[in-house]
């Protein structure tokens, strides 16, 4: 095995035990679960059969699937861009105001509680090490850049997490028939979305009953608004 594919293995563990990376999958799960179930919802109550049922279903699943997934890359290299301004901007001013960067630093670990002595010690080191990194962190909060692998990493991330959420709503109207349809649907909805609760709470560290009954009232709101439309619109 080539230095190149151990480094990917590598990331991809690090990126898989990333509690980060499965809140964000468990919440773009969420958003295909609940967007395809209720455009199949919609289509139900309008009285749709099980041709366009299907068809209504995978075409909300591909397009979800690339509007999540872009959305994510959109919100990523924006990221990425601003912290590369910051980066130069820092750098010119570390260049042409050493002595200002360094009073900042020191400001910084004195409101962190450290004695003027030791603030000084600690920002005259850093200062000499890695300036800009140091800047960065104290001023801005940025402890790594995200790289153009992050940007990558993170939209198919997502736009794979939702179409497996929306496969599942989408799986059991192509398999059910019509006549129990929605009742299969919306039990295989609430199922999934107690899983990625679940997965979604545990990851960020949240109230699961709360993070569980916001997924639902969302759910239910969205599913039942759909469904409504569809039957008294048509």
């Amino acid at each position: 095995m080539n230095h190149i594919a151990v480094a990917w293995l590598a990331r991809l563990r690090l990126l898989f035990a990333d509690p980060g990376a499965h809140r964000a999958w468990a919440l773009a799960a969420n958003d295909g679960i609940i967007a395809t179930a209720g455009i199949l919802e919609g289509f139900a109550g309008a009285g749709a059969d099980d041709a366009t049922l299907a068809l209504a279903g995978m075409a909300a699943m591909v397009s979800g699937m690339f509007t999540a997934g872009g959305a994510k890359w959109a919100e990523t290299a924006s990221e990425r861009e601003a912290q590369l301004s910051l980066i130069e901007e820092e750098r010119l001013e570390i260049k042409r105001q050493p002595d200002v960067e360094f009073d900042e630093l020191l400001d910084y670990y004195k409101q962190k509680g450290l004695p003027a002595d030791l603030a000084r010690e600690v920002a005259a080191q850093l200062m000499k090490r890695s300036p800009l990194k140091a800047q960065l962190e104290s001023e801005h909060g940025i402890i790594s850049v995200v790289s153009r692998r992050d940007i990558v990493q993170a939209s198919l991330g997502t736009a794979i997490s939702y179409a497996i959420g929306a496969s599942i709503p989408l799986l059991v109207t192509i398999m059910v028939p019509i006549h129990v349809d929605t009742g299969l649907v919306l039990a295989a909805v609430a199922v999934s979305l107690v899983l990625t609760s679940i997965l979604a709470a545990r990851a960020g560290r949240q109230d699961l009953n709360r993070t569980l009954l916001r997924t639902l009232v969302i759910a239910a709101g969205t599913v039942g608004a759909s469904y409504l439309v569809g039957k008294f619109a048509f």
